[in-house]
């Protein structure tokens, strides 16, 4: 079976998130006046994190729109119910000043990059909005090597629902039996591309998802250096699979 692009998820899987968000958040409640409120940065950090999972469950089930899930993780944070929409969104931006400044790639990205840049095409699959991902991407340096771009707020489907994977699949003509997707998320990535009827590949670098992954996905890789010979090989029927 030859695999001839490569979907890939941004954060945690391109782009180091978690330690952007992580950095760019204790800058900000330093700014704000707001980490004497905690014990320790690290709780404001893991509260925060706790309440952006919430909202954005809520935005990913259609319960809200993406600019109210951003301004509803604010009002939750600051405990301001009342915290006018304005006032949430300047908030937000003052964040995304001290987020933006921490941004960074992983180490193994260029690299794999370049070496699938003869031999397959590129694509991005991520369940944020286009606007954000394609300034994150251009900021980067990394928009010129995909092929198209697509959200989950624009698709008006996310992962790990079937058409958002298929819906890549469409952008570039191809079925999904020639097409990979690389992602962070054993559940929403590896398991949602691998019912789709993508190679699946689940890039774990050992973040919070890794104790409770089971055996959730096709190909599980520590480093994206092992990527080249999973899409180059047949590997959809040259290794046992572990989805389970």
């Amino acid at each position: 079976m030859t695999i001839r692009a490569v979907v890939w998820d941004v954060d945690d899987t391109l782009f180091d998130y978690t330690t952007a968000d992580r950095e760019g958040m204790r800058a900000h409640l330093a700014a704000e006046g707001l980490l004497a409120g905690y014990d320790s940065p690290v709780q404001a950090l893991v509260r925060w994190r706790e309440i952006t999972d919430q909202q954005w469950a809520r935005y990913a089930a259609g319960e809200c729109s993406f600019q109210d899930q951003r301004r509803d993780r604010v009002r939750v944070f600051l405990g301001e119910a009342a915290l006018t929409d304005a006032e949430a969104d300047a908030w937000f931006q003052r964040y995304v000043g001290h987020y933006e400044a921490a941004w960074s790639l992983f180490p193994d990205v260029l690299p794999v990059l370049e070496a699938l840049s003869a031999s397959h095409r590129h694509a991005v699959l991520s369940n944020s909005s286009i606007t954000v991902q394609e300034h994150k991407l251009r900021t980067l340096g990394l928009l010129d090597r995909f092929e198209s771009v697509l959200c989950a707020a624009e698709l008006g489907v996310s992962k790990p629902e079937p058409g958002a994977f298929l819906a890549s699949c469409e952008a570039l003509g191809l079925p999904p039996h020639e097409v990979a997707y690389v992602g962070d998320h054993p559940e929403i990535d590896g398991r949602g591309a691998a019912e789709a009827g993508l190679l699946s590949v689940w890039i774990d670098r050992g973040g919070v998802y890794a104790a409770a992954a089971g055996e959730a996905v096709a190909h599980r890789i520590s480093t994206l250096a092992e990527l080249p010979a999973l899409v180059h090989a047949d590997s959809r029927f040259g290794a046992p699979s572990t989805f389970g």
